[in-house]
């Protein structure tokens, strides 16, 4: 990341996207909140200063889509350098409206249950364990904004739900959500949100989960996730992920954000829409509009991209790898997603973009990218240039002899460097680098080192790539 030089007006700027909110669960829930630069910002949890992040799709993971079948998967992802399992919805998932034959993980009919389709309570309880003792963290994917037209809250309360002109309670306006209802956030009084921290607490007390991933989280008001993040840290520190891209939701309530920006700039380079010199331009703006502490999540897929907009290899084409070290490395904490690792591809090859609402086991066709993400995965681990936020290293452009078709760029934090250099051409690429650069650098890949005094000079394959780490 830019190393962050000035961020006054940060207070203001929160101000102007959600209103400063004040804390209202009293002296014994307070968020653990710290001085830095010019205002107060979020004490992330120390064993998230270089975590790497991987969604599981309960349901799609394995043939069973069970936490039992899941379990057995995570000592190889945890060779495979992740540190944190964000889970999809865990809950059991409404019938009324339901799309498909198994409808939405985002349709919540109980807050406080757990899908019969996944297994038991036990069984949740026992793979959060194995997790714990595999020294990973899990969050679970939480759902604010609405629930499911036959949770429970509909009959008991249904003064949460946000009516229409007839009284009625009515799917998320403008969206083509019709199988949830909208929660109402805009009244104070109607005691939801007593109720979702209530059912937020639940699953850290029982189940001694570590934090959650909020969707949509800006349709949430921002004063709400800053008390539950304080009701919250009162159990223990936990870590929270907002389906957001909101400056200010880090300052009280979350310790990391989407780049949606980066994913749709990444889209476009894919499609040939624009150039990846672009990428200069966004990794700047970051810099001015992000507090340096903040954690950003870089990825290449996810549920949404994958179902929806399609896989890498869809959207990036040949550069489908380049994409992927690229995004693992220039920033913050790099995600993968269930079948990530088998290309997202059906066994002839084709792209495979798993079904949304109803049953599609992933393709791991022999795990054929696991190799390369588990090297981003486990430098990211081992490299502080490379960690999360203030605690990573300063990201830089390199420039070389031919910056039309090379994208070369530094993560620098003390002595730890990190040199990765991506081919976006479709022929080989011999690259000398022009800066005051030197020393021995590593290949994280191979055996391949590269010597570099001012000027440097390596090779990469068509739509090739490296990432070096400096000796």
């Amino acid at each position: 990341m830019f190393v962050n030089k000035s961020f006054s007006g940060l207070a203001a700027v929160a101000c102007l996207f959600a209103g400063c909110g004040s804390n209202h669960e009293g002296d014994s829930a307070k968020a653990h909140i710290v001085s830095h630069t010019e205002t107060q910002v979020l004490s992330h949890p120390d064993w998230s200063r270089n975590a790497t992040i991987y969604e599981v799709n309960v349901r799609q993971h394995t043939p069973e889509g069970t936490f039992a079948a899941f379990e057995k998967d995570i000592p190889r992802l945890r060779d495979m350098g992740v540190r944190i399992l964000w889970l999809m919805p865990i809950h059991p998932i409404g019938k009324v409206n339901r799309k498909g034959s198994l409808g939405s993980y985002y349709s919540v009919r109980d807050y406080k249950a757990i899908n019969p389709e996944y297994g038991t309570e036990d069984d949740f309880r026992r793979l959060v364990q194995t997790a714990h003792a595999a020294g990973m963290k899990v969050i679970l994917d939480w759902v604010a904004n609405h629930s499911a037209f036959d949770n429970g809250w509909t009959i008991t309360h249904p003064e949460y739900y946000l009516p229409d002109s007839a009284g009625k309670i009515q799917p998320p306006l403008n969206t083509d959500w019709w199988d949830v209802a909208q929660l109402d956030w805009t009244r104070r009084d109607n005691g939801l949100r007593a109720a979702m921290t209530d059912a937020l607490k639940y699953w850290v007390k029982e189940f001694d989960v570590d934090g959650y991933r909020c969707d949509v989280a800006e349709k949430v008001p921002q004063d709400y996730w800053e008390e539950a993040r304080a009701a919250l840290d009162s159990i223990k520190p936990v870590f929270m992920l907002a389906e957001a891209e909101l400056p200010a939701h880090h300052l009280k309530a979350f310790d990391m954000s989407y780049t949606w920006h980066y994913m749709g700039l990444c889209n476009d380079i894919g499609a040939g829409k624009k150039h990846f010199s672009e990428i200069d331009t966004y990794m700047a703006a970051q810099d001015t509009l992000f507090p340096v502490s903040a954690y950003r999540m870089y990825f290449t897929t996810n549920h949404d991209e994958n179902s929806w907009k399609g896989t890498c290899a869809e959207r990036f084409g040949p550069l489908a790898p380049v994409m992927d070290v690229m995004s693992f490395t220039i920033a913050g904490m790099p995600l993968a997603y269930t079948g990530q690792e088998g290309g997202e591809a059906y066994p002839d090859g084709k792209p495979h973009r798993l079904r949304f609402f109803d049953k599609d086991t992933a393709h791991w066709n022999g795990y054929n990218r696991q190799d390369v993400i588990a090297k981003l995965f486990n430098a990211h681990l081992a490299n502080p240039a490379l960690w999360n936020g203030e605690y990573g290293g300063e990201y830089s452009r390199v420039k070389t002899s031919n910056d039309d078709e090379i994208y070369c760029y530094t993560r620098t934090r003390g002595d730890n460097v990190v040199l990765v250099m991506l081919n976006f051409s479709n022929k080989s690429q011999r690259i000398d680098l022009i800066g005051e650069m030197e020393g021995e650098f590593s290949s994280i890949f191979n055996n391949q080192t590269l010597k570099v005094f001012t000027r440097g000079d390596a090779k990469l394959a068509p739509h090739g790539y490296q990432v070096f780490v400096k000796k």
